[in-house]
Protein backbone atom coordinates (compact mmCIF):
# COMPACT_ATOMS: atom_id res chain seq x y z
CA UNK A 1 0.00 0.00 0.00
CA UNK A 2 1.40 3.19 -1.00
CA UNK A 3 2.09 5.96 1.66
CA UNK A 4 -0.10 9.05 1.71
CA UNK A 5 1.66 12.07 0.58
CA UNK A 6 2.75 14.44 3.50
CA UNK A 7 1.36 17.92 3.37
CA UNK A 8 4.04 20.50 3.42
CA UNK A 9 4.28 22.64 6.58
CA UNK A 10 3.17 26.11 5.88
CA UNK A 11 5.20 28.93 7.40
CA UNK A 12 3.58 30.75 10.30
CA UNK A 13 2.45 34.22 9.63
CA UNK A 14 4.08 37.04 11.55
CA UNK A 15 2.50 37.68 14.95
CA UNK A 16 1.16 34.14 15.23
CA UNK A 17 0.69 32.85 18.75
CA UNK A 18 0.69 29.18 19.53
CA UNK A 19 -2.33 28.41 21.77
CA UNK A 20 -0.44 25.49 23.32
CA UNK A 21 2.30 27.73 24.67
CA UNK A 22 1.13 30.50 27.09
CA UNK A 23 2.65 33.88 26.55
CA UNK A 24 4.62 35.33 29.45
CA UNK A 25 3.88 39.00 30.04
CA UNK A 26 6.98 41.12 30.30
CA UNK A 27 7.41 43.23 33.41
CA UNK A 28 7.14 46.91 32.90
CA UNK A 29 10.06 48.93 34.24
CA UNK A 30 9.33 51.02 37.31
CA UNK A 31 9.21 54.76 36.72
CA UNK A 32 12.36 56.58 37.88
CA UNK A 33 12.17 58.28 41.24
CA UNK A 34 11.80 62.03 41.01
CA UNK A 35 13.93 64.13 43.31
CA UNK A 36 11.89 66.59 45.41
CA UNK A 37 13.57 69.97 46.16
CA UNK A 38 14.37 70.57 49.87
CA UNK A 39 11.97 73.51 49.98
CA UNK A 40 9.05 71.17 49.07
CA UNK A 41 9.95 68.48 51.52
CA UNK A 42 7.72 68.31 54.62
CA UNK A 43 9.32 69.88 57.70
CA UNK A 44 9.44 68.25 61.03
CA UNK A 45 6.67 69.30 63.34
CA UNK A 46 8.91 69.05 66.37
CA UNK A 47 11.10 72.02 65.31
CA UNK A 48 8.01 74.19 64.81
CA UNK A 49 6.73 73.23 68.24
CA UNK A 50 9.99 74.20 69.95
CA UNK A 51 10.16 77.53 68.09
CA UNK A 52 6.63 78.45 69.17
CA UNK A 53 7.35 77.39 72.73
CA UNK A 54 10.52 79.50 72.91
CA UNK A 55 8.70 82.52 71.45
CA UNK A 56 5.87 82.21 73.98
CA UNK A 57 8.37 81.92 76.86
CA UNK A 58 10.24 85.02 75.65
CA UNK A 59 7.02 87.05 75.42
CA UNK A 60 5.94 85.95 78.89
CA UNK A 61 9.34 86.84 80.31
CA UNK A 62 9.23 90.29 78.72
CA UNK A 63 5.73 90.94 80.05
CA UNK A 64 6.81 89.80 83.53
CA UNK A 65 9.82 92.14 83.54
CA UNK A 66 7.68 95.10 82.44
CA UNK A 67 5.09 94.37 85.12
CA UNK A 68 7.79 94.10 87.78
CA UNK A 69 9.28 97.44 86.72
CA UNK A 70 5.86 99.12 86.83
CA UNK A 71 5.10 97.67 90.25
CA UNK A 72 8.55 98.62 91.59
CA UNK A 73 8.18 102.17 90.26
CA UNK A 74 4.74 102.49 91.83
CA UNK A 75 5.97 101.23 95.20
CA UNK A 76 8.98 103.56 95.02
CA UNK A 77 6.77 106.56 94.26
CA UNK A 78 4.30 105.71 97.05
CA UNK A 79 6.97 105.09 99.68
CA UNK A 80 9.46 107.89 98.90
CA UNK A 81 7.06 110.47 97.34
CA UNK A 82 9.87 112.03 95.22
CA UNK A 83 9.89 115.76 94.45
CA UNK A 84 12.26 117.67 92.20
CA UNK A 85 14.70 120.10 93.80
CA UNK A 86 13.58 123.72 94.01
CA UNK A 87 15.76 126.53 92.62
CA UNK A 88 15.53 130.21 93.60
CA UNK A 89 17.60 133.17 92.45
CA UNK A 90 18.67 134.79 95.74
CA UNK A 91 20.64 137.85 94.70
CA UNK A 92 22.37 139.60 91.79
CA UNK A 93 25.11 142.20 92.24
CA UNK A 94 27.32 144.04 89.78
CA UNK A 95 30.62 145.19 91.32
CA UNK A 96 31.58 146.38 87.83
CA UNK A 97 29.31 147.58 85.03
CA UNK A 98 30.41 150.10 82.42
CA UNK A 99 29.63 150.85 78.79
CA UNK A 100 32.38 152.65 76.85
CA UNK A 101 32.01 154.12 73.39
CA UNK A 102 35.18 154.19 71.30
CA UNK A 103 35.99 155.04 67.73
CA UNK A 104 35.82 151.42 66.66
CA UNK A 105 32.63 150.51 68.59
CA UNK A 106 30.88 150.21 71.96
CA UNK A 107 32.30 147.92 74.63
CA UNK A 108 30.83 146.40 77.78
CA UNK A 109 32.82 145.62 80.89
CA UNK A 110 30.90 143.85 83.64
CA UNK A 111 31.34 141.55 86.60
CA UNK A 112 28.29 139.85 88.09
CA UNK A 113 28.03 137.98 91.39
CA UNK A 114 24.86 135.90 91.83
CA UNK A 115 23.61 133.35 94.31
CA UNK A 116 21.26 130.49 93.54
CA UNK A 117 19.52 128.60 96.33
CA UNK A 118 18.93 124.87 95.83
CA UNK A 119 16.46 123.26 98.19
CA UNK A 120 15.68 119.56 98.58
CA UNK A 121 12.02 119.14 99.67
CA UNK A 122 12.34 115.36 100.16
CA UNK A 123 12.73 113.66 103.52
CA UNK A 124 13.90 110.29 102.15
CA UNK A 125 15.84 111.19 98.99
CA UNK A 126 19.30 112.68 98.47
CA UNK A 127 20.26 114.51 95.26
CA UNK A 128 23.71 114.22 93.72
CA UNK A 129 24.69 117.02 91.32
CA UNK A 130 27.56 116.77 88.89
CA UNK A 131 29.70 119.62 87.63
CA UNK A 132 27.53 122.50 86.40
CA UNK A 133 28.08 125.16 83.73
CA UNK A 134 26.50 128.58 84.23
CA UNK A 135 25.85 130.99 81.35
CA UNK A 136 24.53 134.54 81.94
CA UNK A 137 23.04 137.16 79.62
CA UNK A 138 21.27 140.49 80.03
CA UNK A 139 18.63 142.50 78.20
CA UNK A 140 16.11 141.48 75.58
CA UNK A 141 18.98 141.05 73.08
CA UNK A 142 20.69 138.61 75.48
CA UNK A 143 24.04 140.36 75.72
CA UNK A 144 26.73 138.02 76.97
CA UNK A 145 27.76 138.49 80.62
CA UNK A 146 30.18 135.57 80.75
CA UNK A 147 30.10 131.98 81.98
CA UNK A 148 31.58 129.88 84.77
CA UNK A 149 31.45 126.37 86.23
CA UNK A 150 30.42 124.98 89.62
CA UNK A 151 31.85 121.86 91.30
CA UNK A 152 29.70 118.83 92.00
CA UNK A 153 27.88 118.66 95.31
CA UNK A 154 25.36 116.58 97.28
CA UNK A 155 22.01 117.92 98.43
CA UNK A 156 20.97 116.24 101.68
CA UNK A 157 17.42 115.46 102.78
CA UNK A 158 15.33 118.56 103.52
CA UNK A 159 18.41 120.77 103.18
CA UNK A 160 19.15 124.01 101.30
CA UNK A 161 22.41 125.01 99.61
CA UNK A 162 23.45 128.45 98.37
CA UNK A 163 25.64 128.43 95.24
CA UNK A 164 27.78 131.45 94.40
CA UNK A 165 28.52 132.21 90.76
CA UNK A 166 30.88 134.87 89.42
CA UNK A 167 30.86 135.74 85.72
CA UNK A 168 32.50 138.61 83.90
CA UNK A 169 33.23 140.06 80.47
CA UNK A 170 35.98 142.47 79.52
CA UNK A 171 35.56 144.72 76.49
CA UNK A 172 32.60 142.81 75.05
CA UNK A 173 31.76 144.43 71.69
CA UNK A 174 28.07 145.40 71.41
CA UNK A 175 25.95 147.70 69.27
CA UNK A 176 25.77 151.38 70.18
CA UNK A 177 22.00 151.25 70.56
CA UNK A 178 22.13 148.22 72.83
CA UNK A 179 24.92 149.74 74.92
CA UNK A 180 22.90 152.89 75.63
CA UNK A 181 19.79 150.83 76.42
CA UNK A 182 21.34 148.43 78.96
CA UNK A 183 23.25 151.28 80.63
CA UNK A 184 20.00 153.16 81.17
CA UNK A 185 18.32 150.00 82.50
CA UNK A 186 21.23 149.37 84.87
CA UNK A 187 20.99 152.83 86.39
CA UNK A 188 17.20 152.51 86.83
CA UNK A 189 17.48 148.97 88.35
CA UNK A 190 15.35 147.60 85.49
CA UNK A 191 18.12 145.58 83.90
CA UNK A 192 16.98 141.99 83.38
CA UNK A 193 19.36 139.11 83.89
CA UNK A 194 19.00 135.55 82.59
CA UNK A 195 20.88 132.53 83.88
CA UNK A 196 21.11 129.09 82.33
CA UNK A 197 22.60 126.29 84.45
CA UNK A 198 23.43 123.00 82.70
CA UNK A 199 24.08 120.18 85.13
CA UNK A 200 23.56 116.48 85.84
CA UNK A 201 21.54 115.09 88.72
CA UNK A 202 21.10 111.66 90.32
CA UNK A 203 19.04 110.22 93.19
CA UNK A 204 20.18 108.42 96.32
CA UNK A 205 17.68 106.53 98.48
CA UNK A 206 17.79 103.56 100.88
CA UNK A 207 21.52 103.07 100.29
CA UNK A 208 21.11 103.00 96.49
CA UNK A 209 22.34 105.57 93.98
CA UNK A 210 21.14 106.08 90.42
CA UNK A 211 23.08 107.38 87.45
CA UNK A 212 23.20 111.05 86.53
CA UNK A 213 20.65 112.53 84.12
CA UNK A 214 21.14 115.72 82.14
CA UNK A 215 19.23 118.72 83.51
CA UNK A 216 18.91 122.45 82.84
CA UNK A 217 17.79 125.24 85.15
CA UNK A 218 16.49 128.51 83.69
CA UNK A 219 16.31 131.73 85.72
CA UNK A 220 15.14 134.46 83.37
CA UNK A 221 13.51 137.87 83.31
CA UNK A 222 14.71 138.90 86.78
CA UNK A 223 15.42 142.59 87.32
CA UNK A 224 17.91 144.10 89.77
CA UNK A 225 15.08 145.85 91.58
CA UNK A 226 13.34 142.52 92.29
CA UNK A 227 16.43 140.90 93.79
CA UNK A 228 17.36 143.97 95.88
CA UNK A 229 13.87 144.05 97.39
CA UNK A 230 14.40 140.61 98.93
CA UNK A 231 12.30 138.66 96.45
CA UNK A 232 13.55 135.22 95.41
CA UNK A 233 12.21 134.49 91.91
CA UNK A 234 11.62 130.84 91.16
CA UNK A 235 13.47 129.09 88.37
CA UNK A 236 12.43 126.44 85.89
CA UNK A 237 14.08 123.03 85.97
CA UNK A 238 14.07 120.85 82.87
CA UNK A 239 15.06 117.18 83.02
CA UNK A 240 15.19 115.51 79.61
CA UNK A 241 11.81 116.38 78.03
CA UNK A 242 9.90 117.10 81.26
CA UNK A 243 9.57 120.71 82.44
CA UNK A 244 8.67 121.31 86.07
CA UNK A 245 8.00 124.83 87.40
CA UNK A 246 8.72 125.30 91.09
Amino acid sequence: MADKPIKPVLPRPPGYRDPNHPVKSARRPLPPKTLVPPSFQPRKRRSRHWCRLCLCCLILLLITVILLLIISGGLFYIWFDPKLPVFHLQSIKFPTFSVTKKSDGTYLKAKMVARIEVRNPNEKIIYHFGESKVETTTGDEEVNLGSTSLPKFTQEKGNATSLKTVTKVNNELIEDRIGSKILHQFKSKKLKVKMNVKTRVGIGAAGMKTGLLGAEVFCGGVTLKETESGEMPRCVMKILQWIIIR
